[in-house]
């Protein structure tokens, strides 16, 4: 009689370990450095911006701008709070000169991490779209992904997908060099040496709404960004963006 196999005491209940999470290189050293400086910028930026706006909460269209023109866009009465304005109570002259410092620590370093990234090749090896994933099937998938809360894991987590590289490609080569002009054309000054700048964006108050409704887009940008890193962990997104080290979650099984 043939033997009958032998199953160990329990061993039908035990389920296979997981497998081990491995460890990546995730961002270079640029990157990182210019992500928390652009960072504490940004928010210097906005808040000192907003209390240059209560000055005057009103955007125009166009070469002029005064209290009898009309705008497109009014906060007369609803004064932008002080916990979100730099300084707390209003103080024109402080905010002009928070804005103007920390315009350097936003202008400089988006040049020189424009200029790294490039020749790094790190533009064209992560934030470059290739053509597929430009396919609006493409698009609507990981717009599908994301609002299941189905993140990249495997070796696709350490990829940028379409959505985070048109994102990025927009802040950095869009957003942020139209602040940067839009505020140079607001410039007395810059428009006495670089009259062009008026010209290209249709005046100074037009630059002045461009640079509203940019800013407005970065907030935006900002608070995705910030729910996103929430849902994906925490702990291993920020300190990816820290050490450079990310732990990778181990390939999603196929349904």
């Amino acid at each position: 009689m043939d033997d009958a196999p032998v199953i160990e005491e329990g061993a039908e209940d035990e389920a296979p370990l997981p497998p081990p999470r491995r460890i990546a290189y995730r961002h270079r050293l640029p990157t990182r450095v210019w992500h928390w400086i652009n960072a504490l910028t940004v928010f210097v930026m906005l808040m000192s911006g907003l209390m240059i706006f209560n000055a005057h909460p009103h955007l125009y269209w166009g070469q002029f701008g005064a209290n009898f023109d009309h705008p497109w866009l009014s906060f007369r009465g609803r004064p932008i709070p002080g916990w979100a304005t730099i300084p707390s109570t209003y103080n024109l002259a402080a905010a002009r000169r928070w804005h103007l410092a920390f315009a350097w620590l936003l202008s400089v370093p988006l040049i020189l991490f424009v200029v790294t990234s490039v020749l790094n090749r790190h533009v064209q090896r992560d934030l470059e779209p290739a053509a597929d994933e430009l396919k609006p099937s493409h698009i609507w998938h990981d717009i599908m992904q994301h609002a299941r809360l189905r993140f990249p894991t495997g070796d696709e987590a350490l990829r940028y997908n379409i959505l985070q590289k048109l994102s990025y490609v927009g802040v950095i080569f869009v957003l942020l060099p139209l602040m940067v002009l839009t505020g140079l054309a607001m410039s007395p000054a810059m428009d006495a040496a670089w009259p062009w700048l008026l010209d290209l964006f249709g005046g100074r108050q037009s630059a002045r709404s461009i640079h509203f409704i940019c800013a407005a887009l970065l907030l935006a940008f900002i608070l995705v960004h910030l729910l996103m890193v929430l849902l994906a962990g925490p702990i291993n997104e920020i300190g990816s963006m820290i050490t450079g080290r990310f732990r990778i979650a181990p390939e999603r099984p196929e349904p």
